[in-house]
Parts: C-alpha cells; structure tokens; sequence
C-alpha cells in the first residue's frame, strides 16, 4: 500500500484518538514492524516510549468519557492531535526511507480530518441514534485501534 496513504490513515487515527496513533507506532517499531533505528525517530522503539505511549492511550480512553473533556476541535486538543499525528506519519514515512518531513506534514493533514471527521461523525450518530455518546465512543476508539494497527502490521 503506498506509504503517504498510510501516513494519513496513522494521521486520522491521531485525530480520533490522539495518542492511539503513537502508542501503536511505537509498539510497531518496537517490534521491528516499522523500521526506524538510525534515525531521528529511533526513540520510538524504545520501551520506554511504548509505556509511556501505552499508558498515556489507555488515560486517553478513560477520560475521553468524562463529562468534562473537552471537545477534541479546541485548539488545545488540536494542537495535540496534530502533533501526535505528525510524529506517527514521520514513522510511517522514515519506515519506507522516505521523507521525516514529509511524513510529518501528510500525518498532520491525516490528523486534522480525523479531528474534524470523528467529532462530526460522533455528534451527528449521537444526535441521530438518540443515545448516550458512550455508545459511539466506545467503538469510535475500537475503529481508531483498528486502523491504526491494519496501518502498522506488516505486509
């Protein structure tokens, strides 16, 4: 599959969940499923960034669901969703020994659709369907997981 379509995919999954897309990159590089010793994102292998990654997405599930999150389009949230989706594209990138930057700047793009897409996609089923926004975030993350980990699995 072409590299910059992954890039943006692992970018959409920061949009949903922000730190799903670093959490499954880094546990791919540490694995060797992503190739990205010798570079400036050699770090992400490490275990120390798969705990920290892991820790901090299974946080993010937990407080996604408390009434006083705040909506994941405020600039705050954004900025971070951007981030971490610029981290995961560089990997998804350096992996195929393309650009870092070029990488960044596609996860970032992937990013900010899954930003505005999932917060519009969950308002309109929450509104639509008449239920309680858990019953759409919880496969909302379920989907997030799902593509970020068909994105990272070798081929």
């Amino acid at each position: 599959m072409n590299t910059v379509v992954l890039a943006i995919g692992i970018g959409i999954v920061a949009g949903l969940r922000a730190l799903t897309a670093p959490a499954l990159v880094s546990w791919a590089a540490h694995l060797g499923w992503l190739y990205v010793k010798g570079t400036p994102l050699a770090f992400m292998g490490s275990k120390v960034a798969v705990v920290i990654f892991t820790l901090l997405a299974i946080v993010e599930y937990i407080t996604d669901q408390l009434p006083s999150t705040p909506a994941r389009a405020v600039p705050m949230q954004l900025i971070a969703r951007l981030i971490m989706g610029a981290l995961a594209g560089a990997c998804i990138c350096v992996s195929a020994g393309q650009s870092l930057l070029g990488g960044a700047v596609v996860g970032a793009v992937g990013a900010m659709i899954g930003t505005y897409g999932g917060y519009e996609g969950r308002k309109r089923l929450v509104n639509g369907l008449k239920v309680k926004d858990i019953f759409i975030a919880i496969p909302e993350n379920l989907a997030a997981i799902g593509l970020g980990y068909f994105i990272v699995t070798p081929r």
